[in-house]
């Protein structure tokens, strides 16, 4: 069953009254992830644009094959399909792109501040609220599709145990009359004004906003087992930390962790 504030009419009449004329909305009760549903849709032909949106998802999953807690009725979980776009190697900037672009349509949302927390999580009162999973469908060397997955924790109230602590929604943060039809035409319509801009002027008119939300810099951090403190975002996008041993690194790679915790949330509903 699809909970009535998701409805694919709905979503086209939004996305076409925001100048995106996509008529190629694919709304599931359920499905594995809305990730893999893309990439199937992509090798059989699907177009630039056409949008996969999920009630429920049974294999969410994210940066690390962190899983994603995915109940029906509660969250947004969509994924976008893109074509000629961007190459394959700019593919970790184009997370902070989309990164942007959530935390953006929270802030609307919630009237608030948001941070992002490198690579690809949006964090509300330093509990995550939504991750990004991009991923790139390849033709022998040659990028045929982009794929970009947002989860989005909307109207959940109650976490399992192990994620009480670290996660948050849109509802338990203060947001009102949060439709999920409503919300996603506006992420969609973000994320391809954004990445479109990406395709033409790369990451830099995107560094201060990114730069001025950054959830790691000045914090103790950890990456992969090593402490140190984040020391903010390069041109490229890298996250820059100095290690306790007096190493300073761009760090391209591997998962980070705030030093004050032991784990991290799942990254990524897709």
């Amino acid at each position: 069953m699809i909970h009535g504030d998701l409805d694919a009419a709905r979503i086209e009449a939004a996305l076409a009254a925001r100048g995106v004329a996509s008529t190629d909305v694919h709304l599931l009760a359920t499905t594995g992830s809305t990730n893999d549903e893309a990439r199937r849709a992509a090798s059989a032909g699907a177009p630039h644009g056409a949008l996969f949106i999920a009630d429920a998802q049974t294999a969410g999953r994210g940066r690390g094959a962190h899983r994603w807690f995915s109940p029906a009725g509660a969250n947004l979980y969509a994924s976008l399909l893109l074509r000629g776009e961007i190459e394959a190697p700019a593919l970790p900037r184009v997370t902070l792109v989309v990164g942007l672009a959530v935390a953006e349509l929270v802030e609307a949302t919630l009237h608030r501040g948001v941070l992002v927390k490198w690579p690809n999580d949006v964090l509300v009162d330093g509990r995550k609220l939504a991750g990004v999973l991009v991923e790139a469908q390849l033709r022998g060397s040659t990028l045929s599709a982009l794929i970009v997955g947002v989860g989005l924790n909307v109207h959940t109230v109650a976490f399992p145990d192990e994620l009480e602590s670290t996660a948050t929604s849109l509802l338990r943060a203060g947001g009102v009359n949060l439709d999920r039809s409503i919300l996603v035409a506006d992420l969609a319509t973000r994320i391809h004004g954004m990445v479109a801009r990406f395709a033409e002027s790369g990451l830099a008119p995107f560094l201060p906003a990114l730069r001025a939300r950054d959830a790691l810099r000045g914090r103790r951090v950890s990456h992969e087992g090593a402490p140190g403190v984040g020391e903010g975002l390069d041109a490229e996008g890298r996250l820059l930390v100095r290690f306790d041993d007096g190493a300073f690194r761009a760090v391209t790679s591997g998962e980070v962790l705030f030093a004050t915790t032991s784990q991290s949330a799942p990254s990524c509903a897709t």
